[in-house]
């Protein structure tokens, strides 16, 4: 009996090191935009994630046909969401200038791909609320960040050398072309 229990304890410790070896740097990276710290130091996010793998560990018998990646996202963002007053001081990260639940609107639509009515279920707001929230947060950052032309360099005041247009009309065609900045990035040009 002692045998078959130490058996599977070993076949479950290794199939969650495989698990965490294929998908703990997407999650971290994701506990990182959450708790808003820049790339080198990322304490706080590796505490979460932690928080988050453990409680995946202690169910993995119980997954069954559960994807145990969709488990551990929706505990991280349910951790988060239940600490996120303590992720409120800036700490110099790409989403650091976002609140708490402006972060985890984004990461979990855009970063990680979750639909609107799941993210809205997984936090408890209605679709409208979770989709007021997602453009908020991206018109936050739209105009935070840096503009550039179609060329990758900032827009002159003038026209674009090569073309004779404005800037503004060059970026509206490239969008409408699907090339050039901001084509598919979700990022302002």
């Amino acid at each position: 009996m002692r045998e078959r229990r130490a058996a599977r304890d070993g076949r479950r410790a290794r199939e969650f090191e495989v698990f965490v070896a294929g998908a703990g740097g997407r999650l971290l990276h994701a506990a990182a935009l959450l708790t808003g710290e820049p790339t080198g130091d990322t304490e706080a996010a590796e505490r979460l994630l932690t928080a988050a793998l453990a409680r995946t560990y202690a169910r993995w018998d119980r997954l069954r046909g559960e994807d145990p990646y969709d488990h551990t996202r929706r505990t991280l963002a349910a951790l988060f969401a239940h600490r996120g007053h303590r992720y409120r001081t800036p700490r110099g990260g790409l989403l650091a200038r976002l609140t708490p639940q402006e972060r985890l609107v984004l990461v979990l639509r855009l970063y990680e791909g979750v639909a609107e009515e799941q993210t809205a279920a997984a936090l408890g707001l209605p679709v409208e609320r979770v989709r007021a929230i997602c453009t908020r947060a991206v018109t936050a950052m739209r105009s935070a960040a840096p503009r550039r032309s179609a060329y990758g360099t900032p827009p002159s005041t003038g026209t674009t050398p090569s073309t004779g247009t404005p800037p503004s009309k060059d970026r509206r065609m490239a969008t409408e072309a699907g090339t050039g900045a901001g084509a598919g990035t979700g990022v302002a040009p």
